[in-house]
Protein backbone atom coordinates (compact mmCIF):
# COMPACT_ATOMS: atom_id res chain seq x y z
CA UNK A 1 0.00 0.00 0.00
CA UNK A 2 1.31 2.73 -1.13
CA UNK A 3 1.83 6.13 1.80
CA UNK A 4 1.03 9.37 1.07
CA UNK A 5 3.24 11.86 3.92
CA UNK A 6 1.36 14.84 4.40
CA UNK A 7 -2.29 14.28 2.90
CA UNK A 8 -5.64 14.29 4.24
CA UNK A 9 -6.11 12.26 6.84
CA UNK A 10 -1.98 11.43 7.56
CA UNK A 11 -1.66 8.90 10.94
CA UNK A 12 0.32 11.48 13.69
CA UNK A 13 2.43 8.29 14.59
CA UNK A 14 2.42 5.26 12.68
CA UNK A 15 -0.40 3.01 13.86
CA UNK A 16 -1.76 5.87 15.67
CA UNK A 17 -6.00 6.04 15.17
CA UNK A 18 -7.45 9.75 15.85
CA UNK A 19 -10.01 10.03 18.56
CA UNK A 20 -12.88 12.13 18.28
CA UNK A 21 -12.35 12.69 22.28
CA UNK A 22 -9.72 15.71 23.78
CA UNK A 23 -7.23 13.95 25.86
CA UNK A 24 -7.24 14.74 29.56
CA UNK A 25 -10.53 16.63 28.99
CA UNK A 26 -13.72 16.98 32.09
CA UNK A 27 -15.71 14.36 31.51
CA UNK A 28 -19.47 13.74 32.71
CA UNK A 29 -20.89 10.43 34.08
CA UNK A 30 -24.47 9.52 34.33
CA UNK A 31 -25.79 6.00 35.56
CA UNK A 32 -29.08 5.36 34.31
CA UNK A 33 -29.73 1.25 35.36
CA UNK A 34 -28.50 -1.04 36.74
CA UNK A 35 -29.12 -3.30 40.16
CA UNK A 36 -30.54 -0.91 42.99
CA UNK A 37 -30.74 2.26 41.04
CA UNK A 38 -33.92 3.73 40.76
CA UNK A 39 -33.42 6.91 38.67
CA UNK A 40 -30.61 7.61 36.87
CA UNK A 41 -27.94 9.83 38.49
CA UNK A 42 -24.79 11.86 37.82
CA UNK A 43 -21.70 9.80 39.35
CA UNK A 44 -18.50 10.74 39.95
CA UNK A 45 -16.21 10.00 36.57
CA UNK A 46 -13.00 9.38 37.88
CA UNK A 47 -15.11 6.21 40.52
CA UNK A 48 -15.67 2.63 39.48
CA UNK A 49 -19.08 1.87 37.60
CA UNK A 50 -18.78 -1.54 36.05
CA UNK A 51 -18.33 -4.47 38.17
CA UNK A 52 -15.34 -6.62 36.71
CA UNK A 53 -16.71 -9.10 35.49
CA UNK A 54 -19.07 -7.06 33.73
CA UNK A 55 -20.10 -8.75 30.55
CA UNK A 56 -19.60 -5.43 27.92
CA UNK A 57 -16.31 -5.85 29.25
CA UNK A 58 -15.16 -9.04 29.39
CA UNK A 59 -17.17 -10.41 26.32
CA UNK A 60 -18.45 -7.03 24.51
CA UNK A 61 -21.52 -8.08 24.62
CA UNK A 62 -23.60 -5.21 24.65
CA UNK A 63 -24.41 -2.06 22.59
CA UNK A 64 -23.97 1.66 22.45
CA UNK A 65 -24.47 4.73 20.73
CA UNK A 66 -22.54 8.52 20.35
CA UNK A 67 -24.14 11.52 19.64
CA UNK A 68 -22.88 15.24 19.15
CA UNK A 69 -23.52 17.21 22.02
CA UNK A 70 -23.90 20.92 20.29
CA UNK A 71 -24.49 24.10 22.37
CA UNK A 72 -25.37 21.99 25.41
CA UNK A 73 -27.61 20.30 23.55
CA UNK A 74 -28.00 15.99 22.34
CA UNK A 75 -28.98 16.06 18.60
CA UNK A 76 -31.04 13.87 17.35
CA UNK A 77 -31.29 11.94 20.39
CA UNK A 78 -34.88 10.15 19.37
CA UNK A 79 -32.95 8.78 16.21
CA UNK A 80 -30.07 7.06 18.56
CA UNK A 81 -32.78 5.93 20.92
CA UNK A 82 -34.56 4.21 18.66
CA UNK A 83 -31.03 2.56 17.27
CA UNK A 84 -29.70 1.66 20.73
CA UNK A 85 -33.47 0.06 20.99
CA UNK A 86 -32.68 -1.91 17.94
CA UNK A 87 -29.41 -2.94 19.22
CA UNK A 88 -30.57 -4.08 22.14
CA UNK A 89 -33.24 -6.31 20.65
CA UNK A 90 -30.84 -8.09 18.20
CA UNK A 91 -28.94 -8.66 21.27
CA UNK A 92 -31.60 -9.95 23.35
CA UNK A 93 -31.03 -7.29 26.35
CA UNK A 94 -33.57 -5.71 27.81
CA UNK A 95 -33.13 -1.79 27.85
CA UNK A 96 -33.97 0.90 29.97
CA UNK A 97 -37.10 2.48 28.28
CA UNK A 98 -37.08 5.76 26.32
CA UNK A 99 -37.98 7.70 29.37
CA UNK A 100 -34.95 6.45 31.66
CA UNK A 101 -32.26 7.02 28.62
CA UNK A 102 -34.04 10.66 27.85
CA UNK A 103 -33.38 11.74 31.84
CA UNK A 104 -30.10 10.59 31.93
CA UNK A 105 -29.16 12.82 28.64
CA UNK A 106 -31.12 15.68 30.27
CA UNK A 107 -28.88 15.20 33.08
CA UNK A 108 -25.88 14.70 31.05
CA UNK A 109 -26.93 17.60 29.28
CA UNK A 110 -27.20 19.86 32.12
CA UNK A 111 -24.11 18.76 33.83
CA UNK A 112 -22.10 19.24 30.91
CA UNK A 113 -23.21 23.43 30.47
CA UNK A 114 -23.05 23.57 34.50
CA UNK A 115 -19.23 22.41 34.26
CA UNK A 116 -18.60 25.17 31.71
CA UNK A 117 -19.87 27.66 33.58
CA UNK A 118 -23.48 27.38 33.06
CA UNK A 119 -23.74 28.76 29.62
CA UNK A 120 -24.91 26.31 26.95
CA UNK A 121 -24.01 28.65 23.82
CA UNK A 122 -20.24 28.43 25.44
CA UNK A 123 -20.00 24.69 26.69
CA UNK A 124 -17.67 23.09 23.68
CA UNK A 125 -19.31 20.05 21.57
CA UNK A 126 -18.95 16.94 23.33
CA UNK A 127 -19.75 13.11 22.55
CA UNK A 128 -22.28 11.98 24.78
CA UNK A 129 -22.22 8.27 24.19
CA UNK A 130 -25.03 5.86 25.76
CA UNK A 131 -23.97 2.53 26.96
CA UNK A 132 -26.04 -0.88 27.55
CA UNK A 133 -24.06 -4.36 28.84
CA UNK A 134 -25.61 -7.50 29.65
CA UNK A 135 -24.50 -6.59 33.45
CA UNK A 136 -22.38 -8.75 35.76
CA UNK A 137 -21.33 -12.28 34.85
CA UNK A 138 -22.54 -13.81 38.22
CA UNK A 139 -26.02 -12.33 37.85
CA UNK A 140 -26.45 -14.91 34.72
CA UNK A 141 -27.40 -12.07 32.52
CA UNK A 142 -31.00 -11.47 34.34
CA UNK A 143 -32.40 -8.23 32.78
CA UNK A 144 -33.18 -6.76 35.43
CA UNK A 145 -29.39 -6.78 35.90
CA UNK A 146 -28.35 -5.05 32.53
CA UNK A 147 -25.81 -1.72 32.82
CA UNK A 148 -26.64 1.35 31.19
CA UNK A 149 -24.72 4.83 31.45
CA UNK A 150 -23.84 7.81 29.56
CA UNK A 151 -20.27 9.30 29.29
CA UNK A 152 -19.97 12.59 27.90
CA UNK A 153 -16.38 14.24 26.74
CA UNK A 154 -15.37 16.97 24.44
CA UNK A 155 -14.50 16.59 20.82
CA UNK A 156 -10.67 17.39 20.05
CA UNK A 157 -9.28 19.26 17.29
CA UNK A 158 -8.89 16.37 15.20
CA UNK A 159 -12.86 16.29 14.28
CA UNK A 160 -12.46 20.24 13.02
CA UNK A 161 -9.78 19.57 10.63
CA UNK A 162 -11.18 16.18 8.75
CA UNK A 163 -14.19 18.37 8.36
CA UNK A 164 -12.16 21.55 6.93
CA UNK A 165 -9.49 19.36 5.03
CA UNK A 166 -11.10 15.88 3.92
CA UNK A 167 -9.51 12.76 4.38
CA UNK A 168 -8.01 9.97 2.46
CA UNK A 169 -8.63 6.44 3.14
CA UNK A 170 -7.52 3.25 2.57
CA UNK A 171 -10.18 0.35 1.12
CA UNK A 172 -10.25 -2.71 3.07
CA UNK A 173 -11.70 -5.96 2.81
CA UNK A 174 -14.74 -7.02 5.49
CA UNK A 175 -14.48 -10.71 4.68
CA UNK A 176 -17.94 -11.24 4.32
CA UNK A 177 -20.82 -11.23 1.85
CA UNK A 178 -23.98 -8.86 1.50
CA UNK A 179 -25.93 -11.97 2.11
CA UNK A 180 -24.72 -12.94 5.47
CA UNK A 181 -26.99 -10.45 7.59
CA UNK A 182 -29.78 -12.36 6.22
CA UNK A 183 -28.23 -15.86 6.44
CA UNK A 184 -26.70 -15.53 10.09
CA UNK A 185 -28.56 -13.24 12.23
CA UNK A 186 -26.74 -13.64 15.32
CA UNK A 187 -23.43 -12.10 13.44
CA UNK A 188 -25.10 -9.29 14.86
CA UNK A 189 -24.63 -6.87 11.60
CA UNK A 190 -26.39 -4.10 11.59
CA UNK A 191 -26.30 -3.36 15.70
CA UNK A 192 -23.62 -1.16 17.04
CA UNK A 193 -21.98 -3.52 19.63
CA UNK A 194 -19.56 -3.18 22.09
CA UNK A 195 -17.26 -5.78 19.92
CA UNK A 196 -15.28 -3.15 18.55
CA UNK A 197 -11.97 -4.64 18.05
CA UNK A 198 -12.04 -5.11 14.42
CA UNK A 199 -13.31 -2.04 13.70
CA UNK A 200 -10.04 -0.23 15.71
CA UNK A 201 -7.83 -3.01 13.94
CA UNK A 202 -8.83 -1.80 10.75
CA UNK A 203 -8.18 1.72 11.46
CA UNK A 204 -4.73 1.65 13.26
CA UNK A 205 -3.87 -0.93 9.98
CA UNK A 206 -5.06 2.39 8.04
CA UNK A 207 -3.31 4.91 9.88
CA UNK A 208 -0.16 2.93 9.94
CA UNK A 209 -0.25 3.12 6.23
CA UNK A 210 -0.84 6.73 6.40
CA UNK A 211 -4.36 7.31 5.64
CA UNK A 212 -7.07 8.49 7.97
CA UNK A 213 -10.29 5.95 7.74
CA UNK A 214 -11.09 2.89 6.27
CA UNK A 215 -14.15 1.76 3.47
CA UNK A 216 -15.05 -1.71 4.00
CA UNK A 217 -16.04 -3.71 0.83
CA UNK A 218 -17.98 -7.09 0.66
CA UNK A 219 -16.41 -10.48 -0.23
CA UNK A 220 -17.76 -9.55 -3.40
CA UNK A 221 -16.07 -6.56 -3.58
CA UNK A 222 -19.50 -3.97 -2.60
CA UNK A 223 -19.01 -0.88 -0.85
CA UNK A 224 -19.99 -1.16 2.63
CA UNK A 225 -19.18 1.33 5.60
CA UNK A 226 -16.03 2.78 7.38
CA UNK A 227 -15.56 1.85 10.93
CA UNK A 228 -17.10 5.00 12.13
CA UNK A 229 -19.26 6.21 9.27
CA UNK A 230 -21.91 5.88 6.70
CA UNK A 231 -20.61 6.16 3.01
CA UNK A 232 -22.51 8.92 0.54
CA UNK A 233 -21.52 9.71 -3.11
CA UNK A 234 -22.66 12.62 -5.02
CA UNK A 235 -23.96 12.04 -8.82
CA UNK A 236 -25.72 13.25 -11.14
CA UNK A 237 -27.41 15.60 -8.97
CA UNK A 238 -28.45 12.85 -6.51
CA UNK A 239 -26.90 11.46 -3.15
CA UNK A 240 -26.26 7.61 -3.08
CA UNK A 241 -25.70 5.34 -0.72
CA UNK A 242 -25.52 1.70 0.17
CA UNK A 243 -28.90 0.24 1.17
CA UNK A 244 -28.92 -1.35 5.29
CA UNK A 245 -29.99 -4.54 4.06
CA UNK A 246 -26.45 -5.94 3.36
CA UNK A 247 -24.83 -5.78 6.71
CA UNK A 248 -24.51 -2.21 7.61
CA UNK A 249 -25.38 0.17 10.34
CA UNK A 250 -28.42 2.36 9.63
CA UNK A 251 -27.01 5.81 9.98
CA UNK A 252 -28.96 8.02 12.25
CA UNK A 253 -27.35 11.21 10.28
CA UNK A 254 -27.97 9.55 7.31
CA UNK A 255 -31.68 9.72 8.13
CA UNK A 256 -31.21 13.17 9.04
CA UNK A 257 -29.80 14.09 5.44
CA UNK A 258 -32.15 12.45 3.47
CA UNK A 259 -35.30 14.56 5.01
CA UNK A 260 -33.22 17.55 4.87
CA UNK A 261 -32.49 16.23 1.27
CA UNK A 262 -35.73 15.62 0.32
CA UNK A 263 -37.15 19.19 1.45
CA UNK A 264 -34.36 20.76 -1.00
CA UNK A 265 -35.61 18.52 -3.81
CA UNK A 266 -32.37 16.25 -3.82
CA UNK A 267 -33.14 12.48 -3.84
CA UNK A 268 -31.43 10.63 -1.61
CA UNK A 269 -31.06 6.49 -3.29
CA UNK A 270 -30.25 3.27 -1.38
CA UNK A 271 -28.04 1.60 -4.34
CA UNK A 272 -25.29 -1.21 -4.67
CA UNK A 273 -22.47 0.58 -4.92
CA UNK A 274 -18.32 -0.50 -6.40
CA UNK A 275 -15.39 1.36 -5.41
CA UNK A 276 -15.12 2.01 -9.43
CA UNK A 277 -19.02 4.21 -8.93
CA UNK A 278 -17.14 6.50 -6.20
CA UNK A 279 -14.04 7.14 -8.47
CA UNK A 280 -16.32 8.93 -10.68
CA UNK A 281 -18.76 10.15 -8.41
CA UNK A 282 -19.29 14.02 -8.14
CA UNK A 283 -18.09 13.73 -4.68
CA UNK A 284 -17.51 10.62 -1.70
CA UNK A 285 -18.38 11.97 1.94
CA UNK A 286 -18.05 10.23 5.09
CA UNK A 287 -20.71 11.21 7.71
CA UNK A 288 -21.36 10.29 11.20
CA UNK A 289 -22.81 12.11 13.98
CA UNK A 290 -19.95 13.57 15.88
CA UNK A 291 -17.74 14.49 12.52
CA UNK A 292 -20.85 15.13 10.69
CA UNK A 293 -19.43 14.45 7.34
CA UNK A 294 -15.89 14.74 6.39
CA UNK A 295 -15.37 14.57 2.55
CA UNK A 296 -12.91 11.58 0.91
CA UNK A 297 -10.11 13.52 -0.98
CA UNK A 298 -8.53 10.12 -2.00
CA UNK A 299 -9.06 6.46 -1.70
CA UNK A 300 -6.24 4.30 -1.88
CA UNK A 301 -3.87 5.91 -4.41
CA UNK A 302 -7.03 7.44 -6.40
CA UNK A 303 -6.96 11.17 -6.05
CA UNK A 304 -11.12 12.33 -6.40
CA UNK A 305 -10.84 15.85 -4.20
CA UNK A 306 -10.68 18.25 -6.93
CA UNK A 307 -13.41 18.54 -8.78
CA UNK A 308 -16.40 20.40 -8.23
CA UNK A 309 -18.76 18.68 -5.18
CA UNK A 310 -21.74 18.89 -7.20
CA UNK A 311 -23.60 19.26 -3.55
CA UNK A 312 -22.14 20.43 -0.02
CA UNK A 313 -23.33 17.11 2.10
CA UNK A 314 -21.65 19.14 4.98
CA UNK A 315 -23.39 21.62 4.67
CA UNK A 316 -26.60 19.72 4.14
CA UNK A 317 -25.46 17.56 6.90
CA UNK A 318 -24.84 20.41 9.79
CA UNK A 319 -28.58 21.82 8.31
CA UNK A 320 -30.16 18.67 8.90
CA UNK A 321 -29.20 18.32 12.71
CA UNK A 322 -29.15 21.82 13.91
CA UNK A 323 -25.23 22.58 14.09
CA UNK A 324 -24.46 26.17 13.11
CA UNK A 325 -21.02 27.86 12.06
CA UNK A 326 -20.45 24.76 9.99
CA UNK A 327 -17.26 23.26 9.62
CA UNK A 328 -16.76 24.81 12.48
Amino acid sequence: MTNFPGGPGEARDAGEVSSPVEANTTRVVVHVAGPGLATPKVVDPDAPLLLADDLGAVRGDGCFDSLLLHRGRALKPLRHLARIARSARMLEIDPPGEQAWTAGIEAAEAEWVRIHGGDAASAPDALLRLVLTRGAEHAAGRAEDATAYITVAAIGGHVAKVRRKGIAVQVQQRGFSVDLAANAPWQLLGAKTLSYATNMAALRHAAADGFGDVLFLSSEGEVLEGPRSTIVAVRDGALLSPPQEIGILEGTTLGALGEAAQRRGIPLRREHLLVSDLLVADSVWFISSITLAARVMRIDSHEIGGRDAGIDVGALVAEAVGVENWPG
